[in-house]
């Protein structure tokens, strides 16, 4: 294992406690289906004593998943590593992944128990969890912070009671590269018995040296696991991104000298199956995946990459799943067609009956829309999941509204409240604002508004608006998406989208607020 890098994709555990990011089982199910695609090694599919929405969704992973390991989280206690063992059974590979604080701030002001407490309480919960699975993970939480003398005694007790792997996490992305290897380096010195674990790093980006600190562990401390996000994504400045390792990994061959199994040409399509089902627009400039990461304005840049493409890209697009070839179908395109672009996608529905509605509502925009992009396709098939809730208490079905510069704008909404049908009207700022306004005069959620985010799905004056909107209310927050070729009209979507969320049982409280 000493030349191999592991990939432990935590998208659907630790990303997942972004505010507003928090996912249904289908969504999970579906992106944990594009992790195995892309070859993730380890899916963290989710912490299943949090919640029954959680074990839930980690139980029809473990159903569903055969070629990666699937890791649910559990606390260093009997109840939590049961519950984790229960939702995992039914999987071909699985891991228990347990953990304790072990910083003296967290285990005197978080946990209130001693040293020899929380030492004691690790040795247990590995031992018990040995009785479920050979695979166990023992995190330190906020082990950068640790003593290393208390750390090194903690590792080698779980170590020698079954702990396969070892985590090393730097909680609140505290580290700096040259320290965060040293500490990983000491503590496999000390550690008797490190030889029997393989070590693994878990960074946040609040200093945004989240990918920094791993792969300094991995070059210079010997850590051969790291755990991300895809984009990124997690709580406060988010989580190691699994896009930017992986390809400084393979980029930096001749310097890491680590081999992978990540299939790279899935990194952009999960990136945007990400993207679109938490409402996490990626920034253009992101490295990998960002809109921009491969474009290029200086003419010198230009006249450099015309000539010769290594000249200034260290990467090439499509081996990171950038297609050349974006119009890919229109009006005229039948189901058969479709149907072949959703397997080039590698995207999978479960029925006919999926693929007839998402044909359907392909057709819809190829009415309006002259050319449909791939990033329309998955649009289309993201609105499905957001739509797939028990019971929506609104439904949206039509607006009308005037904008005149120097007067306040009015918007009247058609909606649906348990099937019948509403109007709404107000006046606002703007479009939107009254617009949204409109749709409040007959809900009164009483929900803020924390975000509102317009971004443009493909190029040009025809493509469709995808809005994101954040709501909060008594502890919750929610992600409403709404897509359309009218801003307004998408804005709308957006919001019942979020109400409907907020009124469901299904969706689940924030992580954050459990």
């Amino acid at each position: 294992m000493a030349d191999r890098l592991i990939i432990f994709d935590t998208t659907l555990r630790d990303g997942e406690q972004s505010p507003g990011a928090s996912m249904r089982r289908e969504e999970k199910i579906r992106i944990a289906r594009q992790l195995e695609r892309m070859k993730v090694d380890v899916i963290e599919a989710g912490f299943a004593a949090s919640s029954n929405g959680d074990f839930d969704a980690i139980q029809a992973i473990a159903l569903q998943i055969k070629d990666s390991v699937i890791c649910s989280l559990a606390r260093a206690n009997e109840r939590d590593i049961a519950r984790a063992a229960e939702a995992l059974k039914p999987a071909g590979q699985f891991r228990i992944h347990t953990f304790i604080a072990t910083s003296a701030l967290h285990m005197e002001k978080k946990l209130r128990m001693t040293p020899q407490q929380v030492h004691e309480q690790a040795r247990l919960a590995v031992r018990f969890a040995r009785r479920f699975t050979n695979d166990i993970e023992f995190s330190s939480e906020d082990g950068s912070r640790s003593d290393i003398d208390f750390l090194c005694r903690i590792l080698e007790v779980v170590i020698a009671e079954g702990a396969t792997t070892i985590n090393i996490p730097d909680t609140v992305g505290y580290s700096v590269p040259d320290g965060y290897a040293a500490l990983i380096r000491k503590i496999r010195e000390r550690v008797p018995n490190s030889d029997k674990a393989m070590f693994s790093v878990h960074c946040h980006n609040d200093l945004g040296m989240a990918v920094a600190n791993s792969l300094a562990a991995v070059k210079l401390g010997g850590a051969r696991q790291i755990e991300c996000t895809v984009n990124g994504l997690g709580e406060r400045a988010g989580n190691t991104s699994l896009e930017e390792v992986v390809m400084a990994v393979k980029t930096r061959r001749d310097y890491f000298g680590l081999e992978m199994s990540i299939d790279t040409t899935q990194i952009v399509p999960t990136s945007k199956l990400v993207s679109q089902t938490t409402g996490f627009v990626v920034q253009p400039n992101k490295a990998v995946v960002g809109a921009n990461a491969f474009a290029h304005a200086s003419g010198i840049h230009q006249d450099g990459v015309l000539k010769a493409r290594d000249t200034y890209e260290i990467m090439r697009a499509e081996d990171v799943g950038w297609s050349a070839n974006k119009i890919v179908l229109g009006k005229l395109s039948g189901r058969s067609a479709f149907k072949q672009r959703l397997q080039e996608l590698s995207v999978a529905l479960d029925s006919e009956a999926e693929i007839n509605n998402a044909f359907e509502r392909f057709k819809e925009l190829a009415d309006r829309k002259a050319e449909i992009f791939d990033e329309d396709i998955l649009s289309i098939l993201s609105q499905e999941e957001h739509g797939v809730l028990d019971h929506e208490t609104y439904r949206f079905i039509s607006l009308s509204q005037h904008s005149e510069t120097g007067k306040r704008p009015p918007a009247k909404v058609v909606f649906a409240i348990d099937g019948s049908e509403t109007v709404g009207e107000a006046h606002g700022n703007g479009p939107v604002d009254a617009t949204l306004h409109a749709i409040e005069s007959r809900v009164n959620s009483g929900a803020e508004l924390i975000l509102y985010s317009v971004n443009a799905i493909t190029t040009g004056t025809q493509a469709q608006g995808e809005v994101t909107v954040r709501l909060s209310k008594a502890g919750r927050i929610v992600n409403g998406v709404g897509t359309d070729l009218d801003i307004v009209a998408a804005s709308a979507k957006a919001y019942i989208a979020a109400l409907n969320k907020l009124r469901s049982n299904v969706e689940r409280l924030n992580p954050q607020c459990s």
